[in-house]
């Protein structure tokens, strides 16, 4: 793994945006540079022999019910308890603004 140093401190805090104090910075380093120790020591952890698996637990399996159908509401009902409909359809606020650039 590559050293981690200030320098790609610098770089991760100007990809991510993230505007700090040179206090910050440097309680920062500390804490990254703790977590990347740890992960070093998981090299250390024999794995020789040992199967990967996609789950902790094989025996672990979801439990679903079946899909039913159930009575339905009648649209004037639904529509009802909509603060805005139009068309018989429920009104929503735009999610995604378009602009002309």
């Amino acid at each position: 793994m590559a050293e981690f140093d200030e320098n790609e401190l610098t770089k991760l805090t100007k990809l991510c945006r993230i505007a700090c104090t040179e206090d910050e910075k440097k309680a920062l380093y500390n804490q990254i540079s703790k977590i990347l120790g740890y992960i070093t020591q998981l090299d250390e952890v024999p794995t020789d022999g040992v199967e990967p698996c996609n789950r902790v637990l094989e025996t672990l399996t979801n439990v679903m019910r079946e899909d039913a159908v159930g009575d339905l509401l009648p649209r004037e009902t639904f529509l009802a308890n909509a603060p805005a409909h139009v068309g018989g359809m429920v009104r929503v606020p735009p999610v995604i603004k378009f602009s002309n650039q």
